[in-house]
């Protein structure tokens, strides 16, 4: 085995049985993984000097794909179930047999990194990756020790990704020959069958949802986040297309970083270094700060290119997958906060599209309708753009990330319930879906509206006014707020036919309640007493 790069002192891939690769390429500089990447067929330069590459079979996270290992550590601490998909420890051992046995002889690209931006809870990451945009992703997404750092580093967690291997299910006790699989013993993530990157990064984070709140009394949040010129800092949660990346994208605040955090006794930080963007639709004019950060180091997935170029990207183009890509370093950003690390929020913001018509445009919950909220996770997508398909369709994600959330919802409820009254932390519900009428009759909320919320809250605006009590889900709106019509901030008042809009929000009810009954058991009197009722009164 030959190997390049900056080694630190004392590696040895031996230690975790992958004595017998090829060359071992250590600790890469961008520029030298993606001169590999091009050179070895792999991947091409967009205009912008990013380099594009495809993911092959696999454009997104396969949920049904994940498993974690199920022995006498995770046992009675993990939240079996859908979710949290059981594997056992000889398949596991099995597993990364035959994948390091694929490796053999192979080149690796290691990148060693560290998740968490505040050092008391930092973790030293080692990725072993069979392709160098791999590592580049790795690179890019995980937080980037010094040359000193490096010389000394020892890894506390490994990923061996090799999207090359594919798994026997028959004989490995996969579902399918693609598989993402956690050992917490062992402290080891086997990635195969798939080159989406997206696994790697959420392999970790479901790592720190773990590991922090049992072991570190940390609340892990599958959120962005932001903080002003006082030093205020402010939290969004939400799914995907709720407005999360763009609503903290604010050039009045800096960004402590637009996916993954903790709270700790201190305060925010980023578990991340950098940013994994959708670019679907991008444009300079939507999206400035990305499409900015769009440049050479930064990597491109699944995208296409105009007809007739074989550089200029055409962000349109869905036709590979909507869940096109780019990930690159935080620094690419100009407005964002050195350290990524803030105080504790003055502000959370559950930021939800409801497609229905519902919900107020912005809410202020109790203590435990936050919790309540948090558990339930929802928002609403519409269901496409096929002919005649217009029916929006309900979603719920328990804490806004239930993919990569081992232990129950209601820890990471209880545990957000219990710092919100003791920093005292206004939260708010914000609805940047639709008003007038579900999907199909009414109107998508003005983002000038959301973003005059949002600023009227973060100043204390939102404290002076009066406020109004949902009749189905109990929930205090604001009668007024600046800057705002006051006639959208009721919902029921925008609807022409207000027996249509009563339907609906009792529709909506038992959505809600039906997914709930689910967590009930782990739920307490406080949390289940801000259910919303379903017999609407006039």
């Amino acid at each position: 085995m030959n190997e390049f790069g900056t080694k630190p002192k004392n590696a040895d891939l031996a230690q975790i049985g992958l004595g017998k690769v090829g060359d071992a390429y250590w600790n890469l500089e961008p520029a030298e993984l993606i001169e590999h990447a091009i050179v070895n067929g792999q991947g091409v330069f967009a205009d912008s000097g990013a380099l594009a590459i495809e993911t092959g079979e696999f454009t997104g996270r396969s949920p049904k794909d994940k498993f974690c290992v199920k022995d006498a550590k995770t046992e009675g601490t993990v939240w079996w179930g859908d979710v949290n998909i059981p594997f056992s420890p000889e398949k596991f051992d099995l597993l990364r047999d035959k994948m390091t046995a694929y490796l053999m002889g192979r080149d690796v690209y290691v990148k060693d990194a560290y998740a968490c931006a505040d050092p008391s809870f930092k973790l030293n990451l080692r990725v072993v990756a069979e392709y160098p945009w791999s590592a580049l992703f790795a690179g890019n997404m995980f937080l980037r020790p010094t040359a000193d750092e490096l010389e000394h580093f020892e890894p506390e967690w490994h990923i061996i990704c090799a999207p090359g291997f594919t798994a026997d299910p028959a004989k490995d006790g996969t579902r399918q020959h693609n598989f993402a699989v956690l050992d917490f013993t062992r402290k080891t993530i086997l990635i195969g069958g798939t080159g989406y990157t997206g696994e790697i990064k959420k392999g970790i984070f479901t790592v720190l949802n773990y590991v922090l709140p049992q072991e570190r009394g940390v609340l892990s949040m599958h959120c962005s986040a932001n903080t002003g010129k006082d030093g205020d800092t402010a939290v969004f949660f939400g799914l995907s297309g709720t407005g999360k990346t763009t609503l903290s994208a604010d050039p009045e605040r800096k960004l402590i970083g637009d996916d993954e955090h903790g709270w700790s006794d201190q305060g925010v930080f980023n578990f991340e270094g950098g940013c994994y963007a959708k670019c679907i639709d991008l444009t300079e004019e939507k999206e400035p700060q990305i499409w900015k950060a769009i440049k050479f180091g930064a990597l491109l997935e699944n995208i296409s290119f105009t007809e007739g170029s074989q550089s200029k990207v055409d962000f349109a183009d869905g036709s590979k997958t909507e869940n096109t890509r780019v990930s690159y370093p935080i620094e690419f950003i100009d407005n964002i906060a050195v350290p990524s690390t803030g105080g504790h929020p003055k502000n959370i913001f559950f930021l939800t599209c409801d497609a229905y018509g519902v919900l107020p445009p912005i809410s202020k919950l109790t203590p435990g309708q936050a919790m309540y909220w948090f558990i339930s996770g929802y928002t609403a997508k519409v269901a496409g753009t096929e002919a005649g398909v217009t029916e929006p369709k309900t979603v719920f994600s328990t804490c806004f990330g239930a993919p990569f959330l081992p232990l129950h919802p209601t820890k990471y409820a209880d545990m957000l319930g219990e710092k919100m009254r003791k920093h005292d932390v206004r939260i708010w519900l914000v609805n940047t879906g639709w008003s007038g009428g579900a999907y199909g009759t009414g109107e998508r909320m003005k983002l000038r509206y959301t973003r005059a919320m949002i600023t009227a809250a973060l100043k204390g605006e939102l404290d002076k006014v009066a406020y109004k009590e949902h009749p189905v889900f109990g929930i205090a709106f604001p009668a007024t707020c600046p800057n705002v019509p006051a006639e959208i901030l009721d919902p029921r008042s925008t609807w022409k036919d207000k027996g249509a809009y009563d339907k609906q929000a009792d529709d909506l009810a038992k959505a809600f309640n039906t997914n709930f009954a689910k967590y009930k058991d782990g739920a307490s009197a406080e949390i289940l007493a801000a259910a919303p009722k379903t017999t609407v009164k006039a």
